[in-house]
């Protein structure tokens, strides 16, 4: 990608410190000494007017005092100056103000309006604010610490951050590891002006980040997070921990989809939808994006074990199986060639168990390692056991092998294009008290856990960056025309000053938009209701209410299932306008809609949409019918949807396997599945305004579909009555 507009601001080559002071405890202190520490090359300018000069460098009495423009500032000075700072930067030339204090929209009514005076004086003036309330950035590639981190190691991997404390726990985590090195972090804080997905985009362009970790608490345009993250995620793996993943979904919803679409449910499918890397765990975030810096991704799921014991061979089988990893067949040829270097007792069937034949020689390691890595079914090597210790627990006459054994090794994933990463009994110790190999093993680039777990979680990343660029080769439809009869029903509604789609309505607008649904027939009074039976001239038939006021039409008695002659539907439509009347005071009645009943077996399912506050238009998919919401067995995906993303979709529910067929019957039609939900997607993305949708239930057979039931209701806003009445809400 091009280089981002904000280089100049977050790799600055000049800083000025407003409200620098001579008080170590202050920010405006640790600040400048941390850049002169660590030999910060551009030009430093601290403001303060009471003082002449601090650690030696001359202060400025104001910005108006600076010999010309300055990349960035850096505001420690109180939230009740900020706006006028921000003033003065703009007045400058200042390209961009880190803005510490708090007591902005995070502080309520009063903090909100001065986030606003302030963003007003910054966009006046072209100045990018990073904050207000953040805990500061440094791009240790420029020697910019302006956090105050200490001991930071020059690496790879960038940072973004809602949390102060989760930055500095992930800081200290990879200082005691020793050799994880960070590029640049930045507290997102308020996000008032530059936005998480601007980050993002300056990340993709940065030559010193080749990985980026993201904690996400939330999104003030998540749509806009996606899309970033759809461009970065190709060539740049994004780690994300996302929190909040224990709160409750909406309870207000209308429809299935809405009260089914929590908020971490949506947000976990769509960011992986959009190739993020999920962490689940705190302690898997530096990890993750370590062995993302250091490996190629996974070709397959296809791995090797190689371990010097039974007891960790079979405990990292079974980490692999646990986390959809499988072990790879072996070929003759490599079975045989490890049977030649390994002691009879060894196992050489995946995986691979040396049984002490490298107790006395390390380099056997290198030579298995190699063997496996040459076998074309094995895309990747996981290495358990006592490697990078063999020095401490045998002999220190092994050390010189075991290094030469780890640089041979440490060569392997380049050499290959496969990852190998190490589960060591020797990896938790700290950096300074560790035996020399296992220090080698980290400088030759390879991961090294103490945890099995951890180690295959590593493993597990490295395949879902492999299936994410791949999956990326299948890109989005293009936004589909708008279906005049969906555009006719709009008028309708907007002069009936109704948000319910009629379920008519509904039917006519899918059938325009090329989706085949069954004939419906709408009914005014039980003669038209006879009429319609015959018209169909199928039976059974289904009869079901029509009304703005009733969504759920079963609860209210407006539902009459399997009805087989005349008589019984003329009785049919009296029953059910007599039980919605009683169950809703003065009910708005179109009529009794008269379908075929849909045809025995099959799988219902349900396709919904719903439109989230951040994300926007969600779909989601799952096993339908009246037990929807007790099963929650669906999965979320951001529209538009692609073809691929319609067939992950049908993958990753639970009850998969009912779509396969179960007791001999027949699999579900995939492809008319997949092609149904892409052309809604379709018919959303041309309709902005439908709020929620749901096709429940959907019955999938193995010749195609059969919708059950339809529900569309659309915006409030777009939803615009006469002027006396305003809008429906």
């Amino acid at each position: 990608m091009a280089p981002s507009e904000l280089v100049d601001i977050l790799s600055p080559n000049s800083i000025a410190i407003i409200g620098a002071s001579r008080n170590p405890a202050k920010r405006g202190h640790r600040s400048l000494r941390k850049l002169l520490d660590d030999g910060y090359a551009g030009a430093i300018y601290p403001i303060n007017p009471k003082e002449s000069e601090i650690c030696g460098v001359r202060c400025l009495p104001d910005l108006g005092s600076l010999p010309g423009p300055v990349d960035l500032a850096l505001v420690c000075t109180p939230a009740a100056t900020v706006v006028s700072v921000i003033a003065e930067c703009a007045a400058k030339g200042v390209r961009g103000a880190v803005v510490l204090a708090g007591g902005f929209a995070e502080a309520g009514a009063d903090g909100s309006q001065l986030q606003d005076a302030m963003l007003a004086a910054a966009r006046a003036g072209g100045v990018r604010i990073v904050g207000p309330n953040t805990s500061g950035m440094f791009n240790t590639h420029k020697a910019c610490n302006l956090v105050g981190f200490s001991n930071l190691l020059k690496g790879s991997i960038g940072l973004l951050s809602q949390s102060g404390n989760m930055t500095l726990s992930l800081v200290t985590e990879a200082h005691g590891n020793g050799h994880v090195g960070l590029s640049t972090y930045l507290g997102i804080g308020n996000e008032a002006d530059i936005r998480f997905d601007e980050y993002l985009d300056y990340f993709a362009g940065d030559p010193n980040t080749n990985v980026v970790i993201a904690y996400v608490e939330g999104l003030k345009d998540g749509r806009r997070f996606l899309n970033a993250l759809r461009r970065i995620s190709p060539e740049k793996p994004v780690v994300i921990y996302k929190s909040g993943r224990t709160s409750a979904g909406r309870s207000s919803a209308k429809s299935h989809s809405g009260a089914l679409a929590g908020e971490y449910a949506v947000s976990e499918a769509v960011l992986r939808q959009a190739g993020a890397i999920l962490a689940h765990r705190s302690d898997e975030i530096l990890p993750m994006a370590e062995a993302l810096s250091l490996l190629p991704s996974l070709r397959s799921r296809r791995l090797a074990i190689l371990a010097d014991g039974g007891g960790h061979a079979t405990v990292a089988a079974d980490a692999l199986s646990e986390r959809g990893l499988a072990l790879a067949p072996l070929s003759e040829d490599t079975r045989r060639r490890l049977t030649a270097e390994l002691p009879p007792a060894a196992s050489v069937i995946n995986p691979v168990d040396v049984a002490g034949g490298t107790d006395s020689d390390p380099s056997v390691f290198a030579t298995c390692a190699e063997i496996l890595l040459q076998d074309p079914m094995v895309d990747g090597l996981l290495i358990s056991g006592l490697y990078g210790g063999y020095a401490v627990r045998f002999s220190q006459d092994l050390l010189s092998a075991e290094i030469d054994a780890t640089n041979l090794i440490g060569a392997m994933p380049r050499r290959f294009g496969k990852p190998i990463v190490v589960h060591s009994l020797y990896g938790a110790l700290q950096a300074d008290k560790r035996p020399l190999p296992i220090l080698e093993v980290h400088r030759a680039g390879i991961p090294v856990h103490s945890s099995l777990e951890t180690a295959v979680r590593c493993m597990q990343a490295l395949a879902e960056c492999g299936e994410m660029g791949r999956a990326f080769a299948a890109l989005p439809p293009q936004r589909a025309q708008r279906g005049a009869v969906f555009e006719e029903v709009l008028a309708r509604c907007r002069t009936e000053g109704r948000r319910v789609v009629l379920e008519h309505e509904g039917r006519a607008s899918l059938r325009d938009f090329g989706l085949d649904l069954t004939p419906a027939l709408l009914a005014v009074n039980e003669k038209e209701a006879e009429e319609a039976f015959r018209r169909l001239g199928t039976k059974p038939v289904a009869m079901k209410i029509v009304s703005r006021d009733i969504l759920h039409k079963t609860e209210a008695g407006g539902v009459k299932l399997d009805i087989g002659d005349v008589a019984s539907v003329r009785s049919g439509f009296l029953e059910i306008v007599a039980n919605v009347k009683a169950a809703v005071i003065n009910p708005n009645i179109a009529g009794v809609l008269v379908t075929p009943m849909a045809s025995k077996g099959g799988v219902e399912l349900i396709v919904g949409v719903v439109r989230d506050a951040s994300y926007g238009p969600i779909m989601m998919f799952g096993l339908g019918g009246v037990l929807v919401e007790l099963l929650r067995d669906v999965v979320f995906r951001a529209l538009p949807i692609s073809r691929n993303d319609a067939f992950t979709m049908l993958d990753e529910i639970k009850a998969k396997a009912v779509l396969d067929g179960v007791r001999g019957g027949a699999p579900v039609d995939r492809d008319a599945l997949a092609d149904f939900m892409v052309s809604i997607s379709d018919l959303v993305e041309a309709f902005p305004e439908i709020d929620e949708l749901d096709l429940n239930p959907i019955h999938a057979y193995p010749d195609g579909l059969a919708v059950s039931d339809v529900r569309i209701l659309l915006t409030a806003s777009s939803i615009v009555r006469s002027s006396k009445q305003g809008i429906e809400t």
